[in-house]
């Protein structure tokens, strides 16, 4: 038998397994909206852990980041910040998110900020952010399903074939069986691509090198520049490796995906126990991907696009069976976020926009197959996207996270009580000038003075809605302390008594 139809006739084999999870998923499912969107609340610690790394970590972490370390060096270990943040802004946001959402009944992140400024124009913008940012998202899992899949048949798949069988998957097991399916499906990707990269990367090192301590010593003395900052394309500025840890650790949070999940928690504790744990799975991660992507720059050193390094070097120097089970896992690692990212975007376009404002008073059932098919949508705009391509996986999710992050000054305004209270003027101004400040500094003038360009969308976000608060009406003091209120016994008083 051929190389390239063990490798992926073994993908084939978990495709398979994820639809039959997703089944099984479906038998469980109730028709509610919540059963559906948001696993009943009762998403326990080892589930949501897994589904939350498994989301956070998707193509760009598995291919993205070798491809990084490929072309920069180790300036990329600047990973480990935002990874180390992530924990630290789940463990204090995440409880508070879940918190309000347990006490009032949220689903989307724009019912929150919608309830708490008192504006439907909140909710529609926040709604439209949290869409189209996230749109450029689904582009990584994209491009990132198609590079696997063609590499892994040898090129006897085409690209955009690839990419149309591994997102019906996707989405078959997403309108199967919901969030439910999701997070199964998630738990199984969360190990399964965990456990691939580091058995992908250690045989490679140790196969071309003798282990990781020769390889670095090769790398030190073939290619120095790989091991100094700011890199040998000088992109790992001291103000980059700030920008990249202020982008990816809270524009990436702020996404839809990652805000429904604290929503799903079965209790605060588990949000809690999260944030304490969550930055072991994602430091460690980074380190075969940085002996990939090393290893890789001597092995091949003229590669043409950076991000399939790791794929290629499988194809070419492991057994077929060895690269169908770890580039299994590297379709686990696109899928995961991909389904969480169409889960999502579902569910904003259900809840905010066609529940609100279409059919507001239609069934449960009803909504649950609107939801699937926007899902059906959703997809058919993902292949779209697939067409045109972007090698950089890790500039597009920083872009992604970039545009997300202008929601940061609205949601902290609603989950830490101040004196000083932001209104829907303020958020609104301030998100409209910030996206207009990206667009500037990350696509026409690209990040002026070495900082990202989301890090200056944030900073006029910011001071604009402080100014336009302080002379404009803030929400009524009801609405104040009935959520604020409720945060400050949440966190001050009783804890989760105060929410029943």
């Amino acid at each position: 038998m051929e190389p390239w139809v063990v490798a992926t006739s073994l993908i084939f084999a978990y495709l398979i397994f994820t639809l039959i999870l997703g089944l099984i998923a479906n038998r469980k499912l109730a028709i509610d909206m919540e059963d559906f969107l948001l696993y009943g609340r009762q998403a326990g610690f080892v589930v949501l852990y897994l589904t939350l790394v498994s989301t956070y970590f998707s193509a760009f972490a598995f291919l993205g980041s070798s491809g990084f370390f490929y072309t920069h060096g180790v300036g990329f270990w600047a990973a480990g910040t935002w990874t180390a943040m992530t924990g630290v802004t789940t463990y204090t946001l995440g409880s508070r998110i879940w918190a309000l959402g347990k006490r009032f009944g949220y689903i989307t992140p724009a019912d929150m900020l919608a309830d708490f400024y008192e504006s439907e124009i909140v909710r529609v913008v926040v709604a439209l952010v949290s869409v189209l940012f996230t749109i450029l998202y689904i582009q990584v899992q994209v491009l990132g399903l198609g590079y696997i899949l063609s590499i892994a048949s040898g090129g006897h798949i085409p690209f955009q074939l690839g990419t149309a069988i591994l997102l019906a998957v996707a989405v078959l097991y997403l309108i199967i069986g919901g969030l439910r399916a999701v997070y199964w499906t998630d738990v199984l990707q969360g190990v399964w691509m965990y456990l691939a990269i580091w058995v992908g990367a250690l045989l490679l090192t140790y196969k071309l090198f003798g282990g990781p301590l020769q390889l670095w010593r090769q790398v030190a003395a073939e290619r120095p520049d790989l091991l100094t900052l700011p890199g040998p394309q000088g992109f790992f500025t001291p103000g980059m490796w700030f920008s990249m840890g202020v982008v990816l650790t809270f524009g990436v949070v702020i996404q839809p995906q990652m805000m429904i999940r604290y929503y799903t928690a079965a209790s605060a504790r588990t949000i809690k126990w999260l944030g304490a744990t969550i930055p072991i799975y994602s430091i460690t991660l980074y380190i075969p991907a940085a002996l990939i992507g090393l290893g890789g720059a001597l092995t091949i050193p003229e590669m043409e696009t950076p991000d399939r390094i790791f794929p290629v070097l499988l194809f070419r120097y492991t057994p077929p069976w060895l690269t169908g089970i770890v580039l299994a896992g590297a379709v686990s690692a696109a899928m995961s976020t991909l389904d969480s990212i169409l889960h999502a975007n579902m569910t904003v376009l259900t809840r905010d926009i066609y529940q609100r404002y279409i059919r507001p008073q239609a069934s449960q059932a009803h909504y649950v197959w609107v939801g699937r098919t926007i899902a059906l949508g959703l997809v058919v705009v993902a292949y779209l996207l697939s067409i045109y391509t972007f090698d950089f996986l890790v500039l597009l999710v920083a872009l992604s996270g970039a545009g997300a992050l202008q929601l940061m000054p609205a949601v902290c305004g609603v989950c830490f009580p101040t004196r000083f209270i932001l209104t829907k003027t303020g958020v609104l101004s301030g998100v409209g000038v910030g996206l207009l400040v990206l667009y500037l500094t990350a696509i026409v003038y690209p990040h002026p003075l070495t900082l990202h360009g989301g890090v200056w969308a944030l900073g006029a976000n910011l001071i604009l809605t402080l100014i336009v608060s302080r002379f404009s009406q803030p929400p009524h003091p009801e609405t104040i302390e009935r959520i604020h209120g409720t945060l400050e016994e949440f966190v001050y008083g009783q804890g989760e008594k105060a929410l029943n």
